[in-house]
């Protein structure tokens, strides 16, 4: 999971006129066939502190919020920033559920939004069960199609067989491990950079559509 806080370099393109149909306006709803992705709500804050608060699931990320007060703040952030055109924060709730299980986070890293870097935490329960590979594909469909991004990046901790794994049998291509970048604890890890450009991913899944409401 990505940090909330965000500098002022990365927006994805803003239209000239105010489009009260984008995204920034009314967040994108992705719906697969067992899960749906909608943007974080105040309401999962407690949800969202039980699936990916826990040792396990925190290790490899950011230190997410350790309070429900700590999750409300961090929604809070989230939504501005996707009202900014900067970020977009999106729950995962799988088929048959009403809470959260996780989320994936997407946020721009070039002046003009054609890169961007993505991340995702999942209840430990999920793990193994198919849900990230029922959602990823779903987000990363998004980005290209409605954000205009060419190259999507990602870091998983080099120590992170099961993240790591992820990656690769989704098609992401190792570009590097990048050194002592991620702080936890008191400890530095390394971090496989992983990337997808939206060529690679056409090519990928020529016939992928996502259904957004």
């Amino acid at each position: 999971m990505h940090d909330p806080d965000l500098d002022d370099t990365g927006v994805f393109s803003r239209p000239t006129g105010v489009d009260p149909h984008s995204w920034q306006h009314v967040p994108p709803v992705l719906q697969g066939s067992r899960v749906t992705l909608r943007e974080v709500q105040r309401g999962d804050a407690a949800a969202l502190l039980s699936a990916v608060s826990t040792s396990d699931v925190a290790r490899f990320i950011s230190p997410p919020p350790d309070t429900v007060e700590g999750f409300e703040a961090f929604i809070a952030s989230a939504r501005r920033q996707r009202a900014a055109g900067e970020a977009i924060c999106l729950a995962v709730v799988p088929a048959g559920y009403e809470t959260p299980v996780g989320l994936f986070q997407v946020r721009a890293i070039e002046p003009q939004g054609k890169g961007a870097e993505w991340g995702f935490a999942l209840g430990m329960e999920f793990w193994g069960e198919g849900l990230f590979y029922a959602a990823a594909p779903l987000v990363i469909d998004w980005v290209f199609d409605t954000l205009g991004v060419l190259r999507l990046e990602a870091r998983s901790a080099t120590t992170n067989g099961r993240g790591n794994g992820a990656f690769r049998k989704l098609g992401a291509v190792q570009e590097a491990v990048l050194r002592q970048s991620l702080r936890r604890d008191d400890n530095y890890l390394d971090q496989v950079l992983w990337t997808i450009t939206a060529e690679h991913w056409q090519a990928l899944r020529p016939t992928s559509k996502v259904k957004v409401h």
